[in-house]
């Protein structure tokens, strides 16, 4: 029987690769560089599957083709807002994801950039890389506690849960939480937390705000100058949703003038070019998209791509199915 022929976008962890050519007839990305249009076109054109990244860019242009061969794309990531709907629905195209493997270590990264940005981590190793420290005394870089401050949650999915989790029982952090639908009592009591009804109503609360909400739609720019004015002065943003539920200018302008306490972001609007007037920001501790960046995580990952693959390529509906 011939094997499915399958396309890999970018290069994933080794043991995911070697399992992908055994099981597949498997192409893959070896300059590990983003596909253009035309070269996502000649993919789909060519190939049963094609699996791309969250940061792949397949709008309309990509699925503008005669006859697609691709029938399924194993989406490695959570998002699919980087893939046209509308196109994949008009060609049939199945569209799988990879949910539940990566709330941990985004969680993680979520609390590391909380402490980083209260504890002014990034200028003190900025400052021992170059040479400039001149020892302890009782003034240097004066940070924030974490410990028994206020935490409110934009978005309290997987992601958000495994922050509070971590905040609430590991650093004894209150926690609000905003969601897009109400929570149920048992939920919210595990973190002894409490729902605000809005943004106007969580933000001024808050002495840390952490994001993991959708940047789909409505969400585009939720964090803008007007809400960012709602936090209190002292107050830390942070970012590892993603990049487009923040209007960064404003950012920049509430960095800039000290409206805010500082800002922690993984993901950034239109990555990976970041705006110039972000670099200038002392008060903003920047990652590159590193909230999966596990070798558990990532493995997890292409496992549950090829597990999708093999339910659709054997007749089955793929678990992960969101198209």
């Amino acid at each position: 029987m011939v094997k499915p022929s399958i396309f890999v976008t970018r290069r994933w962890p080794e043991i995911v690769e070697h399992q992908l050519a055994r099981d597949f007839n498997a192409v893959f990305n070896l300059g590990d560089k983003p596909l253009n249009a035309s070269e996502f076109r000649e993919a789909i054109k060519n190939f049963d599957a094609v699996l791309p990244t969250v940061t792949d860019k397949l709008g309309s242009e990509v699925f503008d083709v005669n006859k697609a061969r691709t029938k399924i794309l194993g989406n490695y990531g959570i998002g699919y807002s980087h893939i046209c709907e509308a196109s994949v629905q008009r060609l049939g195209v199945t569209v799988t994801n990879t949910p539940d493997i990566l709330s941990e270590c985004t969680a993680d990264v979520a609390m590391t950039l909380m402490l980083m940005t209260s504890r002014r981590a990034s200028e003190g190793e900025r400052e021992v890389r170059a040479g400039a420290w001149t020892g302890w005394h009782p003034t240097h870089l004066i940070g924030t506690k974490v410990s028994g401050k206020t935490l409110g949650i934009v978005g309290f999915g997987r992601i958000g849960r495994e922050v509070a989790r971590r905040a609430h029982h590991g650093f004894g952090m209150k926690i609000i939480v905003q969601n897009c639908s109400p929570l149920c009592s048992k939920v919210l009591a595990e973190f002894d937390a409490i729902q605000a009804e809005n943004l106007e109503e969580l933000l001024p609360q808050c002495d840390f705000v952490s994001l993991h909400c959708s940047g789909d739609g409505k969400n585009r720019h939720l964090i803008n100058a007007k809400r960012l004015g709602l936090m209190k002065p002292n107050a830390f943003l942070i970012n590892t949703a993603q990049g487009k539920v923040i209007d960064e200018r404003a950012l920049v302008q509430a960095l800039t003038f000290e409206t805010i306490g500082g800002a922690g972001l993984d993901v950034f609007d239109g990555e990976p070019h970041i705006a110039p007037d972000l670099y200038h920001c002392d008060k903003l501790v920047m990652l590159p998209h590193l909230g999966s960046a596990t070798r558990e995580a990532r493995e997890a990952m292409g496992f549950r791509v090829l597990d999708n693959l093999k339910d659709f390529f054997e007749g089955r509906d793929p678990r992960d199915r969101v198209i």
